[in-house]
């Protein structure tokens, strides 16, 4: 299969076609990863923020923490990365027009998934909640919580989609200017909402809610008005197109089978969340501050996975098969060490991390104990991601689907299980791990194989 003529590609798609890969994946893994970790920052200074009015709002945001993250997972990793690879492959193609209509199609979906995420969480949000181990303070906190932040829930969804939709043509300063610019704004206006100032009564916990819709706001904006001033690649007309069938089904086959992966993964540290939640509000909040860690596994794995699922997009999209395989396996190795460097620190100096958001020692126990048993294995998690942002590219998403799938069943029914033979939490850790590293060796067998490493034409 012959990709198109060189006339007819942008010097950015040009540059992940035919430049070394290695450096690919290093200019496109730091400004996608430090958008990640911003977005990481912004929300553990929330939580450090919250952390101050006490173990009670520690442990109820600490609740609506994971049902947050796998909307973000979901938005920007699932169906995100949809979009992402929908425009790469025909960038690949030399189909401008093709790759500019999906940013209308970002529209779309963030519209439809933001009101539909907004509906669930409003009717069964609360009952969620109690069943994840609040109560009494805890639970009116996480109720407060959550009703503002999935109220304006579709900003989140505009905001990650349309950001898909820059980072699928390779871009990925734009997003690293949008999210810092924010983050500026909304670090100091956190713990101004939260605490008052200025003659200002304080929102409390919910004052965090607000400020992150503030920020997510101010990013739609921006990422709207780039796209649509014709700032980048994309071309999209002014007014809405005819949006077809098929081009959103091929976004939402992709998003909903990377829809499992992001939620098992979600659904895991809820269940998790809701057996520690068992132990009372102190050990509830020395795992959510602990997890917190896990939590930041996901936007740095991304932030190599992402780049990755680009280039592999852009180079199957013109055929080049081997190029694609290899800026998988060099992906592969990359997250693998970074993730399981972080884990190997946090195990060795588990009271730096839960230090800072709490200095009870009942509190910073249970956080240190989770860390030492999972830390270790972090490794495994890198590599499951990358492989899964692969699959997201090769179209190929049943390998990293079961092994997703396999990891919270061992996490949750093994843990469940093992709570009720040993009754201590170290059992639900164990069983955390042993998850992690199925999650990380599942897909390998098809990147050992290439499947869906192939041109079109031999399909």
């Amino acid at each position: 299969m012959s990709g198109p003529a060189p006339a007819e590609l942008d010097p950015r798609t040009k540059r992940l076609l035919e430049g070394s890969i290695l450096s690919n994946i290093v200019r496109l893994a730091v400004p996608n990863t430090t958008v990640m970790a911003v977005q990481v920052i912004i929300g553990l200074l929330e939580v450090y923020f919250v952390s101050g009015l006490g173990v009670d709002a520690l442990a109820g945001v600490s609740q609506v923490f994971p049902l947050v993250s796998l909307m973000i997972a979901v938005s920007q990793g699932a169906v995100g990365g949809g979009i992402v690879t929908a425009i790469a492959r025909c960038l690949g193609r030399g189909e401008l027009r093709s790759a500019s209509e999906y940013a209308w199609y970002s529209l779309a979906f963030s519209a439809v998934f933001g009101l539909l995420t907004t509906t669930v969480m409003e009717c069964f949000g609360s009952d969620l909640y109690r069943l994840m181990g609040a109560h009494d303070a805890t639970l009116e906190i996480a109720n407060s919580y959550s009703r503002i932040i999935f109220g304006g829930v579709v900003l989140m969804w505009s905001f990650n989609l349309l950001m898909a939709s820059i980072r699928g043509t390779g871009n990925l300063v734009v997003p690293v200017v949008v999210v810092c610019s924010c983050a500026v704004i909304v670090i100091p206006l956190s713990p101004f909402l939260i605490y008052g100032g200025w003659g200002m009564h304080g929102l409390g916990a919910a004052g965090g809610a607000v400020a992150m819709l503030v920020y997510y706001g101010m990013g739609t904006v921006a990422y709207g008005l780039f796209i649509w001033l014709h700032k980048g690649v994309l071309m999209p007309t002014k007014s809405v197109p005819r949006l077809t069938l098929a081009p959103a089904l091929g976004v939402l086959r992709i998003g909903g089978m990377s829809a499992l992966v992001g939620s098992s993964t979600n659904l895991t540290l809820a269940i998790v969340t809701a057996y520690v939640g068992l132990h009372g509000t102190e050990a509830l909040a020395g795992y959510g501050s602990a997890s917190r860690l896990e939590f930041l596994l996901v936007p740095l794995s991304y932030g190599v996975g992402g780049p990755v699922g680009i280039l592999v997009s852009t180079n199957l999209g013109a055929g080049q098969v081997d190029r694609a395989v290899k800026a998988s396996w060099l992906g592969v190795a990359i997250a693998a060490g970074v993730t399981e460097a972080i884990g190997v620190c946090a195990a060795l100096l588990p009271d730096v991390w839960t230090g800072i958001f709490t200095s009870d020692p009942v509190v910073q126990s249970v956080g240190a104990q989770y860390l030492r048993v999972v830390g270790p294995f972090f490794g495994f998690f890198g590599i499951g991601y990358v492989l899964y942002c692969t699959g997201q590219a090769t179209g190929r998403l049943a390998l990293p689907v079961f092994g997703a799938l396999t990891r919270a069943a061992i996490a949750i029914v093994g843990g469940y299980l093992l709570l009720g033979i040993h009754g201590n939490l170290r059992s639900n850790f164990v069983a955390v791990s042993v998850g992690m590293v199925c999650f990380g060796l599942a897909a390998l067998p098809a990147l050992v194989a290439r499947v869906g490493y192939k041109p079109r034409s031999a399909r």
